[in-house]
């Protein structure tokens, strides 16, 4: 494999249109390959999806299984997997919710529903004097945040980061920060304003070791030039590589909004539940937000399931629709989302999470860090992140390497992300065993090892 093309592939993902993914495929089964050229017979393609990487045929905790039969540790998941695959908790509560009442038409509403809402607002960061909107899927939570704050605030301006992701819809990627997912499409949503993101390993402001905060400080430049900005939306980890800002960022940037009348928008939907050691990740800055979109894990790794949390005061729009979903207020939905809550607490799996980290982290570094390719790692709660660096040039990101290592890795039963073209994230569920992480470590390990030697 030549692990020097296709570095100007640089994407919040497994980018499908590079030779690398070409070589993977005429490699799989033949009977593997005629269900993926069917599959790519009648869906649209679209970069990151079809043309598809794999036929899956099961699920069940940690695993994947394709058609072939391989087993694979999946440390992917699309983050909706802290229970793992079909969680038998899960499972039985829709099953049960569907016999009882599969479906409640938007006029009414219906007790699972009720009770999911009041166990959110309970477990949200500060009091309990929180709202909610359910809706399908995230983007479209985040889509009810951006008509909230505009008639919160009655103004129609947004502060959101460069190599943001907040959903695929073109309100959404607007304010996302990844151009993949807007170039050659025109005019979007008006008022969606960028800034540098907190990256220290990229620092635009070039704050060299000592982070000086320039890039928050920055928003508050952009409040006073611009004006009419009602919102900042922000990831409150970057699970994509793992960035976690200091405690001093979420400070400056709570007074910034403050400062400003706006509000401070918190897109949770990859890391909430327990991702990071905690059941929301603002839990970390002990500072309080506005709004709170969660998705994702929420329908148990089943069920497509998102809600927005606004505080109690921003209940100011009854005499207009902000969501208006059909499935707004899925019982099934609710059923799955509150068999994960359940789960989450009865089997400790956030406390457990939060255990785990530094003893994975230590196991993880033992397998990796003698590589010439392996840079820094970062960690919190159950993500991991390893950058990849050319072997010959320690500071130079290798996103052909990191593409290379996916594939080996894939063949030897291991899936992870490839995040900003050169970062391994491996997001295990919150259930994995010690033994599978290792495992995993030994797959990488063995995976980075053929990527040097052939390269």
């Amino acid at each position: 494999m030549n692990t020097h093309q296709n570095d100007k592939h640089v994407a919040e993902g497994d980018v499908n249109i590079t030779p690398a993914r070409e070589t993977w495929s005429t490699q799989l089964p033949e009977s593997t390959q005629a269900l993926l050229a069917e599959d790519a017979r009648w869906f649209l393609h679209q970069s990151l999806s079809t043309p598809c990487l794999n036929v899956v045929s099961a699920a069940a905790g940690v695993y994947l299984e394709d058609v072939a039969g391989n087993r694979i540790l999946d440390f992917h998941g699309n983050n909706v997997h802290q229970l793992g695959h079909g969680h038998p908790r899960v499972v039985s509560a829709i099953i049960k919710q569907l016999q009882q009442l599969p479906f409640s038409p938007r006029r009414y509403t219906n007790e699972t529903a009720v009770q999911l809402a009041k166990r959110l607002a309970q477990l949200a960061p500060g009091d309990d004097s929180w709202k909610l909107l359910f809706a399908p899927g995230a983007a479209e939570a985040v889509s009810m945040a951006l008509k909230l704050a505009r008639r919160a605030t009655g103004r129609y301006k947004t502060i959101s980061l460069w190599g943001s992701f907040h959903g695929a819809t073109m309100d959404t990627i607007a304010i996302g920060g990844e151009s993949l997912f807007h170039k050659g499409l025109g005019p979007l949503l008006p008022g969606a304003l960028h800034v540098p993101p907190y990256l220290p390993r990229q620092c635009v402001f070039a704050c060299g070791e000592s982070c000086s905060l320039s890039c928050v400080r920055y928003i508050n430049t952009v409040f006073e030039q611009e004006g009419e900005i009602g919102a900042v939306i922000v990831e409150t980890i970057r699970n994509t590589d793992v960035v976690a800002p200091p405690l001093e960022y979420y400070q400056e940037l709570r007074a910034i909004c403050d400062r400003h009348g706006a509000l401070l928008i918190l897109d949770e939907t990859a890391i909430a539940f327990g991702r990071t050691g905690k059941m929301f990740a603002i839990e970390h800055y002990n500072i309080q937000p506005d709004m709170i979109v969660v998705g994702k894990g929420l329908g148990g790794g089943v069920f497509p399931f998102a809600a927005l949390l606004a505080r109690d005061d921003l209940n100011i729009a009854g005499d207009t629709s902000i969501g208006h979903f059909t499935h707004e207020k899925s019982p099934v939905g609710a059923a799955a989302a509150l068999a994960l809550l359940d789960t989450l607490a009865d089997e400790r799996l956030i406390e457990r999470a939060a255990q785990l980290e530094e003893p994975f982290a230590v196991k993880l570094q033992k397998y990796t860090s003698h590589f010439s390719c392996v840079g820094p790692m970062r960690h919190i709660g159950l993500l991991f992140a390893l950058d990849i660096v050319h072997p010959d040039q320690p500071k130079v990101p290798w996103n052909a390497g990191a593409e290379a290592i996916l594939y080996e890795a894939l063949a030897r039963g291991l899936s992870f992300k490839v995040s900003s073209g050169s970062v391994l994230t491996l997001s295990p569920p919150l259930i994995i065993e010690p033994e599978q992480w290792e495992s995993a470590c030994r797959i990488l390990a063995a995976s980075i090892e053929a990527v040097l030697k052939h390269r």
